[in-house]
């Protein structure tokens, strides 16, 4: 167990398509993930993406609760590990079928100290595999369904500026919300 380095924006390992994970359940893959959950929770971050630590596999953990001091205000979200990951947009609701999108505040451990307003799908269903090879099916939508789509966009090599479309409201923490603590970035 480890904490490793977060590559930062402009590396060109982070534009990388990662591979599909073919192994489940083994040494190696439960050592990454141990390694990545270290990373994650040294950086108070809410999600980490492996080629965000050089490994061009398609796996996202994620999970955050009230007490993260990047996302003070954000609701819990359960700690997971998502493999071979599929997003779906859904409908605003089970009875609304068109899709919605919304704008907020997003910051990435490769690109610190800066945040900016990206739109994400509200409600989004995903699927995909847990460490051990069984599969996870759910719908969520918000804080959660965010953090979820900004990691797995890690996965196809899109950091979050490459989906701002105002950069009128993209910058430095500190210029954006003058006295907030500097363990927001």
């Amino acid at each position: 167990m480890a904490v490793c380095e977060i590559l930062k924006m402009g590396d060109p390992r982070l534009l990388r398509v990662a591979r599909p994970v073919t192994a489940f359940d083994s040494d190696e893959l439960h050592l990454l993930i141990s390694d990545m959950l270290d990373t994650m929770l040294a950086a108070n971050g809410a999600g980490l993406a492996a080629p965000q630590i050089g490994v061009d596999l398609q796996l996202v953990i994620f999970g955050s609760n009230a007490r993260n001091p990047r996302y003070p205000d954000a609701p819990p979200v359960p700690k997971t590990v998502l493999i071979n990951p599929v997003i779906t947009a859904l409908g605003s609701s089970e009875s609304d079928p068109n899709v919605l999108e919304v704008e907020d505040w997003e910051g990435c451990l490769s690109v610190p100290g800066l945040r900016a307003m990206v739109p994400r799908f509200s409600r989004i269903r995903y699927t995909g595999f847990d460490q051990y090879g069984d599969p996870l099916d759910r719908t969520v939508d918000g804080f959660h369904a965010r953090v979820v789509q900004h990691e797995c966009d890690h996965l196809i090599g899109k950091l979050y500026p490459m989906r701002v479309r105002d950069f009128t409201r993209f910058g430095f923490i500190d210029v954006l919300f003058p006295g907030l603590d500097a363990e927001r970035g």
